[in-house]
């Protein structure tokens, strides 16, 4: 089974559909006055393959590159080995939980554990070494910031400015030094595959060395021309994501695998002066210069090995350079501006008047000034509005419909050698939440990857639960790689607070039938989506035990927590926490709807009702909280980061303010007790969190915290170190803010912040496969426009094929009452809301205005 290529085709179509824009849109821009000293100041480029990260030196522009497929690691059914005796180690485990032995079961578990899986790899670095001409002939070379350059120097260079342009993901540096303007652009680009670098001066004075380099052993250079070599190498056949010394990594497997091989190139494609190879490229007298870069790696598929079976990673990175080179400059940006922005604008926000900084009234400031200012309390609804799309920006530049794998903790951005927690695919929430915004803020096409991946992983989930459980279906436990390991991890000396935690699968499954709510793609829902939440509700009914009457998990985690039963005890591992069952209702609710959409296996969807019907109820302590363990009992840290007992309110919708009011007051009352703190991504879910229960202004609040305390100078969110899924989950949150879906209607401004008093938002996506325009002022709807897009028909096995339901019958809910134009309506009050049912004729778009 293949992800058919009618869905990219589809997504694609949808998302290039471009909105109307905002009123008095404005420039998206980054903006710095000195060089980046430091990879957290440095500004990120990519295209689902290639990515880099540009410091702007002016003397020494280090450009950081990476390929998406890059890994540690080799294909190999033998190379994360499941413990032998699992069936019967698991039954003892849950022994001892009946008995609650905690400390006993805990031990027992890591019997379990595996090899941790591999990690991201940073393929190299490209130094732009330019050199300038002083007053008495003399060559100055200097690092980027002008306060470490000699006097005079410092007295010629002037009018330094950096910046990343959202609208058009391009990078650009320009300078003056002495009489000569100096500009560099880089952007990388999708449809050519390749980075592209633009020098220019006013002047024929450019003196430039590309120096390119990797840090693993055996790297070799290779001269291909005057104008273009090679840099190349092997990674090893295992590099451990265990972040703490001493860093586990072979360079040679036990049979004598090796792992995979990368390349990248880089060619001077144009220039009015003199090139020549040193091996390294040396440019001089020249006013304008284009260099393109171009990697690949032999990844070729997740279950083959790159050094025997992969593919020719020199052919590739060469037939990159040679479709590109002779398009030129203008053609290359322009296909590369055009494929990003039927992406980027497909989502357009605005903020009342966003230009302007409350602190620094006279001028617009530069983007680490604006994130200074803000945490010092100005009010700065541009930072707000340039964060949300940021984060678009970065999941379309890491993450696109023929990406190779999903984004992982630093999304394609890395530099490490051992980077933190292996930059690798945490799926124990970091991976689902780098995907919570793709559907709802209209880039469907970013998830394919994870898709991919999911399905790449029900192989190797199966494996591993047939033979370390004895059971049916598949899942995948905390960590994963590109090879798709779905084992728990540890080497058996892991805690399994996280390392056991066997709900990923089920988890990652909950994306495929959002994939399909909001799209409308019944032959995804058929091909793909469908089967893979069958194998995971298999496993389910196979992994849940009974227990006075009722269905619960054993062993079960609330992940990287712990508690204290009645007794004192300490534990980790427990049964039935309050998230594993979350997940399980959430899983059986989606794959009973997606069976009966698709009218299939009505035996089967008896007995997945029965299960979730029969699952151990969610409870409400004494204290008013959502009990997180299978008892009331206490944490060991109140204010832990993971909220995972949460997973019903966000991403999950089994607990609402609508629809099951006291618990959403007991999940309140739990928000209350463990604190606004946390990390960035903890910040990120918390956002979520409070626009569920719609509470706009702690949303904000949250949202203001994250900016202040856990954003980085170039709007990286900081775990800390950098940790991308804060980004995303913070823009999912916003996302929340102004539209919500899951409870059967289309909620309109659900949780507004009363400091965002007028804005409107284009192109949001909602369940049903709408695409939704709001406008607001003075904190309440003024107009809404809200388009239907046209679900697939189905294909289904053995050639059948059947139209899913195309009625587009939707009910709104509004804080005004509102009058709809283009369709039919029909208005109630509802406590504090209005109710509007719309009936919408095939292909029309309705508005509505607030009366």
């Amino acid at each position: 089974m293949t992800m058919s290529n009618l869905l990219k085709s589809v997504l694609l179509a949808v998302a290039g559909t471009l909105v109307p824009s905002v009123a008095g849109a404005q420039r998206l821009v980054l903006e710095y006055d000195k060089p980046a000293t430091r990879f957290e100041e440095a500004l990120p480029l990519g295209n689902g393959h290639l990515g880099a990260t540009v410091y702007g030196g002016v003397a020494d522009d280090l450009i950081w590159l990476n390929e998406g497929s890059l890994w540690g690691g080799c294909a190999n059914p033998d190379s994360n080995p499941v413990p032998s005796g699992g069936p019967e180690l698991l039954a003892k485990v849950r022994e001892l939980l009946d008995k609650e032995d905690w400390t006993g079961a805990e031990q027992l578990a890591k019997g379990l554990q595996g090899k941790y899986v591999n990690a991201f790899l940073p393929m190299g670095s490209l130094h732009l070494r330019q050199t300038f001409g002083s007053d008495k002939g003399q060559q100055v070379s200097y690092s980027g910031n002008t306060g470490n350059a000699p006097q005079s120097v410092q007295n010629t260079l002037k009018d330094y400015h950096r910046l990343l342009d959202l609208d058009s993901a391009i990078a650009r540096t320009s300078f003056t030094f002495g009489d000569v303007g100096y500009s560099r652009e880089i952007f990388v680009s999708h449809p050519d595959r390749v980075m592209v670098v633009h020098l220019s001066a006013t002047k024929p004075v450019m003196e430039f060395d590309i120096e390119g380099s990797s840090m693993w052993d055996g790297t070799t250079i290779r001269s291909l021309s005057s104008s273009e070599y090679v840099v190349e190498g092997q990674v090893g056949y295992y590099q451990s994501t265990k972040w703490e010394e001493p860093f586990s990594q072979w360079q040679t497997g036990p049979n004598g695998e090796k792992g995979m091989r990368y390349q990248f190139r880089i060619k001077v494609i144009s220039c009015d002066g003199q090139v020549h190879s040193t091996p390294f490229l040396h440019i001089s007298k020249a006013s304008d210069a284009v260099i393109l870069v171009s990697a690949a790696t032999s990844f070729n598929g997740f279950d083959r090995r790159p050094d025997i079976d992969g593919r020719d990673e020199d052919a590739l990175a060469a037939s990159f350079i040679s479709g590109a080179e002779g398009k030129g400059l203008d053609l290359l940006r322009k296909a590369h501006v055009e494929d990003y922005r039927k992406l980027f604008t497909t989502v357009q926000f605005r903020l009342g008047d966003s230009g302007r900084c409350a602190l620094d009234p006279a001028g617009i400031p530069t983007t680490d000034e604006r994130l200074k200012a803000y945490a010092a309390g100005a009010s700065d609804p541009y930072l707000e509005t340039l964060y949300f799309q940021f984060g678009r920006y970065l999941l379309i530049s890491c993450s696109r419909e023929d990406s190779q794998v999903p984004c992982n903790l630093q999304g394609i951005w890395c530099k490490d050698r051992h980077p933190a927690w292996g930059s690798d695919l945490h799926t124990n929430i970091n991976v689902q939440m780098n995907y919570w915004p793709a559907e709802p803020l209209g880039l469907s096409a970013s998830a394919i990857p994870l898709m991919e991946f999911i399905r790449n992983c029900s192989v190797a989930g199966e494996q591993v639960v047939r033979s370390m459980y004895g059971m049916k279906g598949w899942t995948v436990h905390h960590n994963s790689d590109i090879w798709c390991a779905a084992n728990p991890v540890g080497e058996k000396a892991g805690s399994p607070s996280w390392a056991n935690f066997a709900m990923a699968g089920p988890w990652l499954c909950t994306h495929l039938y959002e994939h399909y709510l909001f799209t409308g793609d019944g032959i995804f829902l058929a091909e793909t989506a469908y089967p893979l939440l069958k194998g995971s509700a298999e496993f389910l009914m196979d992994w849940l035990v009974e227990k006075d009457g009722k269905y619960i998990t054993s062993p079960s985690t609330s992940p990287e927590n712990a508690f204290f039963d009645d007794n004192g005890n300490r534990g980790q591992v427990t049964i039935g926490s309050a998230m594993d069952l979350e997940i399980c209702w959430e899983l059986f609710t989606d794959v009973i709807e997606a069976s009966e959409k698709l009218g299939l296996d009505p035996e089967l969807r008896a007995r997945w009702i029965h299960f979730r019907d029969n699952l151990k109820p969610l409870q409400i302590g004494a204290a008013g909280n959502l009990v997180e363990w299978y008892k009331d009992w206490k944490d060991t840290d109140p204010q832990h980061r993971h909220v995972s007992h949460l997973f019903g309110l966000y991403p999950g919708h089994e607990i609402s303010p609508m629809k099951t009011p006291e618990l959403a007051a007991a999940a309140r009352k739990t928000l209350e007790f463990r604190g606004d703190g946390g990390t960035g991504w903890s910040k990120a879910w918390k956002i979520c969190f409070w626009s569920r229960l719609l509470d706009g202004d702690h949303a904000y609040k949250m949202y203001r915290e994250l900016l202040s305390k856990s954003t980085l100078p170039n709007l990286f969110d900081t775990h800390p170190p950098f940790q991308i899924d804060g980004n995303f989950g913070s823009i999912a949150g916003i996302g929340e803010m102004l539209l919500q879906s899951q409870n059967g209607e289309l909620h309109l401004l659900p949780a507004l912040p009363s400091a965002w008093t007028e804005g409107e938002v284009k192109g949001l996506r909602a369940r049903g496969a709408y695409s939704v325009d709001i406008e607001w002022a003075g904190g309440k709807l003024t107009t809404a426009t809200i388009r239907p897009a046209t679900p697939a028909g189905a294909s289904m096995p053995g050639g059948s094929s059947v139209t899913l339901n195309t009625k587009k019958d939707l009910t709104l809910r509004t804080s005004v009452p509102v009058k709809v134009k283009g369709a039919s309506a029909r208005s109630r009050r509802d406590g504090d809301y209005y109710l509007t049912r719309i009936t919408l004729r095939p292909g029309k778009t309705c508005t509505v205005t607030a009366r």
